[in-house]
């Protein structure tokens, strides 16, 4: 089933939806979709071990891959993190904004950290415009990956 099935930003309408079916009879043309952390994912995982993808700017995105298969609607973004707010309420551009990149990067720090817990990853790749505000040095299994990597990924989710 391709049907959306959480549009948290959206409107309650979206979720169900077949929305490559519909731009592809409105474009006449094949269309695939995916979340966009997953996306960063295909282009960006060396298909070994538990790997997870972060991408940070306007939200907070996540992708889980066990040997190389995606782990589906993981959403991490909207799982609760601290305070009672969800990794995006705490690590959002929102965020950002508002408690400046001091504060922002020790509750990064803080949830690198938990996610290296909970999911024991051989790897954590870290994607989006915010990574440049990152100012604290990262553990030996966490890398900045660069943006190119969402468009490779489109080319990868073609390949399957």
């Amino acid at each position: 089933n391709c049907a959306i099935k959480t549009a948290v930003n959206f409107d309650s309408d979206w979720i169900g939806l077949n929305l490559a079916a519909v731009l592809s009879e409105r474009l006449g043309k094949p269309v695939r979709v995916a979340n966009d952390a997953d996306i960063q994912g295909l282009g960006t995982i060396e298909g070994k071990g538990v790997e997870l993808v972060v991408t940070l700017g306007t939200g907070f995105g996540s992708a889980l891959f066990v040997e190389g298969k995606l782990v589906p609607n993981l959403e991490m973004g909207h799982h609760p993190f601290r305070k009672k707010d969800t990794y995006e309420e705490q690590l959002g551009r929102a965020a950002l904004d508002d408690i400046g990149k001091k504060k922002w990067n020790k509750r990064l720090e803080k949830a690198i950290a938990t996610l290296q817990h909970l999911f024991n990853c051989d790897c954590i790749y870290l994607g989006g415009g915010n990574t440049k505000k990152i100012k604290f040095e990262l553990p030996t299994n966490v890398k900045i990956v660069p943006n190119v990597n969402g468009l490779l990924g489109g080319i990868a989710l073609w390949k399957e």
